[in-house]
């Protein structure tokens, strides 16, 4: 059974920064795409980092120069490097993975940054 855990959220002050991991377990196969999503109160979940199975990177517009998404795959983890936190950056972040056409997604962890 696949299992995406997640971990590295909490509350942070404006500026500060946070690291988000996400292990995945279960999987015996080659994973493509690993992604960060969030959702903030109110709003639709949104894309905010994703690495390809080639490490090619994609950064939603509000977090360029900010965040920074690696990945390591003998351990199948992806993490969030969090940098300058804004309270707009505040919501529940997801991980997502796809792998061999099926998509996988964690239970979230929550980021809130305080003004």
């Amino acid at each position: 059974q696949v299992q995406l855990v997640e971990s590295g959220g909490g509350l942070v002050q404006a500026g500060g920064s946070l690291r988000l991991s996400c292990v995945v377990t279960g999987i015996s196969f080659r994973i493509d795409n690993m992604g960060w999503y969030r959702q903030a109160p109110g709003k639709q979940r949104e894309l905010v980092a994703r690495i390809s199975g080639t490490s090619t990177t994609y950064y939603a517009d509000s977090v360029k120069g900010r965040f920074t998404i690696s990945r390591d795959i003998p351990t199948n983890t992806v993490s969030l490097q969090m940098n300058s936190l804004k309270p707009e950056d505040t919501g529940v972040y997801y991980c997502r993975v796809q792998a061999w056409g099926a998509d996988y997604w964690g239970r979230g962890t929550q980021v809130t940054v305080s003004s």
